[in-house]
C-alpha cells in the first residue's frame, strides 16, 4: 500500500484574545491508502484539530501536510478548497446536510460542484444511496429523514464523489447504539469490498472496536498507536 497521507511535526495553536491554547504540539501521522483507522483521544486531545488539518479544512501553525502527493499546508484557501473537491470526502457529527435539498440532491451535489453531467451525479448519487440501503428515500429532505439516515446520507455523498480519503469526525456520537453499529458495518463494507480509506477521529469504542489501527492521541501529541490484524 502507498502513503496516501502524511502529517509532520504539525503542530496547531489558536489565539482567542491575545491568548494562545496549543492544540497539536509536534504530530507525525502516516495514513497509506486502503486503511480503516481511528485518532482516539478524550475531548480536548486535539484529534478533531488534526483530522481537519489532514483533510485541509484549516492550516497548521508550524509542520506540514502531504495528501496524496500534494503538499497541503502551503496551499491558500481556495487551492486547498479546489483539492478537497476532487480527494476528499468529509462525514461530519452534525451531518452538514443541505436542508432545501433532497437526499438525492445531497448525495449528488460534490458531483454537482465538479461540473459532472446530471445524468451522471444522479446515477453515481442513486448507487450510493442504495449501498447504504437508502434508495427509497431519495426524495426526502433531512427533516424527513431519522439521525441514522441523515448520517449514511452524508456517508453517500462523500462515497458518490470517490474521493482518496473519507474523514469522518465522531460519525456515531449523535446515533444510538443499533443505528450506531448497523453505520459502522457499512463503513466497513465500503472498506473491505470497494478499498475506501476511511479516518475517523473518535472516543466512541463501539468504532474503536472495529478499526484496524487507532492512533492515540493526548493533549495534542500521538501517546502511541495500535494495530490489528
Amino acid at each position: 500500500m502507498n502513503a496516501l497521507i502524511e502529517a509532520r511535526n504539525l503542530h496547531k495553536v489558536y489565539k482567542t484574545d491575545g491568548v494562545e491554547t496549543p492544540a497539536l504540539r509536534g504530530a507525525n501521522l502516516t495514513v497509506k491508502a486502503g486503511e480503516f483507522t481511528a485518532i482516539a483521544g478524550p475531548s480536548g486531545s486535539g484529534k478533531s484539530t488534526l483530522l481537519h488539518l489532514l483533510g485541509g479544512l484549516d492550516r497548521p501553525t508550524e509542520g506540514e501536510v502531504w495528501l496524496d502527493g500534494e503538499r497541503l499546508d502551503d496551499k491558500n484557501a481556495v487551492e486547498r478548497a479546489r483539492l478537497r473537491l476532487w480527494k476528499v470526502g468529509f462525514v461530519f457529527q452534525a451531518y452538514n446536510l443541505i436542508p432545501v435539498l433532497t437526499a438525492l440532491e445531497n448525495a449528488a451535489f460534490v458531483l454537482e460542484l465538479r461540473g459532472r453531467p446530471s445524468a451522471e451525479r444522479r446515477e453515481r448519487a442513486l448507487a450510493a444511496l442504495a449501498e447504504l440501503e437508502l434508495d427509497g428515500y431519495a426524495e426526502r429532505r433531512p427533516n424527513q429523514l431519522s439521525g441514522g439516515q441523515q448520517q449514511r446520507v452524508a456517508v453517500a455523498r462523500a462515497l458518490a464523489a470517490e474521493p482518496a480519503v473519507i474523514f469522518a469526525d465522531e460519525p456515531t456520537a449523535n446515533l444510538d447504539s443499533k443505528t450506531g453499529l448497523a453505520l459502522i458495518e457499512y463503513m466497513k463494507r465500503l472498506n473491505r469490498e470497494k478499498g475506501v480509506t476511511f479516518v475517523f477521529s473518535t472516543h466512541d469504542p463501539r468504532l474503536l472496536e472495529h478499526v484496524r489501527r487507532v492512533v492515540h492521541l493526548e493533549d495534542g501529541r500521538i501517546a502511541g498507536e495500535e494495530v490489528r490484524g
